[in-house]
């Protein structure tokens, strides 16, 4: 299925820089199954972004939204968030 995932994050510091709010956004062609296991990591992990992403150490809020965006996609739009 396809996906648009749409990443916002507040208050980060990369490489020693703060930034006051990222956003990303980007499409993948994924499984029903790999969407569920990313979002699991995501809820239960409390290092989810620094520990995939260089030179990211600190992060305030941020959300991750993952919206279906073709026909196989008729389990609605799942949006997880997280905080400090």
């Amino acid at each position: 299925m396809r996906v648009r995932y749409i990443l916002s994050m507040e208050n980060l510091r990369v490489h020693g820089e703060l930034i006051e709010s990222l956003v990303v956004d980007w499409e993948d062609d994924t499984s029903h199954e790999e969407i569920m296991k990313q979002s699991q990591k995501w809820i239960t992990s409390r290092n989810f972004l620094t520990d995939r992403m260089n030179g990211l150490t600190e992060v305030g809020e941020s959300s991750l939204t993952i919206e279906p965006i073709d026909a196989e996609a008729v389990n609605g739009i799942q949006e997880l968030s997280t905080s400090p």
